[in-house]
């Protein structure tokens, strides 16, 4: 009571496991104190990863292979070659769509809903530019085909054009005097008081968007007194501090949640040729939320700042008065009139060109931030997707199949219980485990078996790695050992 609100965002747990296996591995491998055993395990592992990327193999295959018939750069060229009708190349563009959404899917990647990204946009981070998507640059037709055939649910307004996948969670810091966006938000709080003492905000934004405004501050600004396995984030902005003279003029800093990893899908409008139906894939890294228009595809130029607007209407006005002022006086100097209608304009000329600079300077700004942020476009963002997919379920299978060796017979809520437990005391991270996805693979594997009462229970490390049987790897090391001989 009393207190003031704080800006907090309540991030779900994911189901991503965020260790890298080879720490896993050697981690787990040191809770075995007989040698053998340990070198049992390793083998395991080897045998658990060379068998699950055998099972993608083909799938993963065939979506390379569908991508390089919409490759933006090489794709058109071979569309040529193939001499495929129209309605065959429609198939293989929802094919592809298909064996990409289900690699998302597998790799824990999930889409953007609009509640997600209304939360995410309502603050300001360091991008403090007002930028918008250029909707006649991108086509509608290829998104609004699959999703009519794949419906799914809660799906973004912008669904039909561009989808924004999103996987993972961490937290951003910066530190500085941002002293432009300061100024920016006292001018905003300024004119926003203004409206609101002349009255013309009502009359111009009306009583639907103070509701509106409402209802979005409350998804942001959320409890942290319940459900202690999720990440609750404050978010620190200079538009929600009290900029007093001496916080003005010193170092703040801010901070914000960030999406771990993000992946853009879209497709450009045709605007030259009808055979170039390149899909374009981008992927980016560590996205604070309120910047998340980094990724946005084909951005409008940004508009200008508040401050830009104070600076070219108080120098309008001034040369206004200043003009009109000179015109009435009585003794009034052509030459000194025109003199100041001279400067006037050349200074009206100068905050001109001086816009132009900033409109330069904000491109280039938007320009660096995508060059730090973005990972990789295409086929390496394919490639690296399929990668994910088995070092994720190498992980899973590994954890699971160690749990229930430690443990004994186990339901599936006590096999996902113990995974998290050791992944909090191992490790000190947290996850939302995927025990269904981890006990499947082990049944499939053949190395755990359902008992009664809805228990688990897995063969010996030995009979385990003879069930899975001797990998490819191991025979072409194998080889490669007796040549050295």
């Amino acid at each position: 009571m009393g207190k003031k609100k704080k800006d907090i965002i309540r991030l779900e747990r994911e189901s991503v496991v965020p260790i890298l296996k080879s720490k896993l591995i050697n981690t787990m491998a040191n809770h075995f104190d007989n040698n053998s055993e340990r070198s049992e395990f390793v083998k395991f592992c080897q045998r658990v990863e060379c068998t699950i990327r055998a099972w993608y193999l083909l799938q993963f295959e065939d979506l390379m292979q569908l991508y390089a018939l919409f490759d933006p750069i090489h794709g058109a060229r071979k569309l040529e070659q193939q001499n495929l009708s129209p309605e065959d190349i429609d198939a293989f563009e929802l094919s592809f769509l298909s064996h990409l959404l289900k690699v998302m899917d597998k790799s824990n990647f999930k889409i953007t809903t609009d509640d997600e990204i209304e939360v995410a946009l309502s603050a300001q981070y360091r991008l403090n530019l007002p930028i918008i998507v250029d909707e006649s640059k991108l086509d509608k037709k290829l998104l609004t085909r699959y999703f009519m055939k794949h419906p799914k649910d809660n799906l973004p307004h912008f669904a039909d054009k561009y989808i924004i996948f999103r996987r993972g969670i961490g937290i951003d810091h910066t530190s500085g005097y941002f002293f432009k966006a300061k100024v920016n938000t006292i001018i905003l709080r300024i004119w926003r008081c203004f409206l609101k003492v002349t009255g013309l905000k009502r009359l111009i934004f009306g009583k639907s968007n103070k509701k509106c405004n409402n209802d979005s501050s409350k998804q942001v600004e959320i409890s942290i007194e319940s459900e202690e396995d999720d990440l609750y984030v404050e978010r620190i902005r200079i538009e929600k501090m009290k900029l007093s003279s001496t916080k003005l003029l010193s170092k703040v800093t801010i901070q914000e949640p960030t999406f771990d990893r993000i992946i853009v899908l879209y497709r450009r409008a045709n605007t030259r040729k009808e055979n170039e139906r390149g899909i374009y894939v981008k992927h980016f890294k560590n996205i604070p939320m309120a910047d998340l228009e980094i990724v946005l595809p084909e951005k409008k130029n940004p508009s200008l700042t508040p401050m830009d607007w104070v600076k070219f209407l108080v120098s309008a006005a001034i040369g206004l008065v200043t003009v009109i002022s000179s015109i009435s006086s009585p003794t009034a100097d052509i030459r000194v009139i025109f003199a100041i209608l001279s400067a006037v304009i050349g200074y009206c000329v100068k905050t001109y060109f001086s816009f132009q600079q900033n409109l330069v300077a904000y491109q280039s700004l938007i320009t660096q931030s995508v060059y730090e942020k973005q990972l990789d476009s295409g086929r390496g963002t394919l490639l690296h997707l399929c990668d994910e997919v088995i070092q994720q379920e190498v992980k899973e299978v590994i954890i699971s199949y160690f749990i229930l060796r430690e443990r004994g017979e186990s339901t599936r809520q006590d096999i996902d219980m113990h995974c998290e437990e050791l992944i909090k005391e191992e490790f000190g991270e947290r996850c939302n485990f995927d025990v269904d996805d981890a006990v499947q693979k082990l049944e499939k594997l053949g190395i755990v078996s359902q008992e009664t009462k809805g228990k688990y229970s897995c063969i010996d490390l030995k009979r385990a790695n003879e069930r899975m049987g001797t990998t490819t790897e191991e025979v072409v090391l194998k080889a490669k050992e007796g040549d050295r001989c």
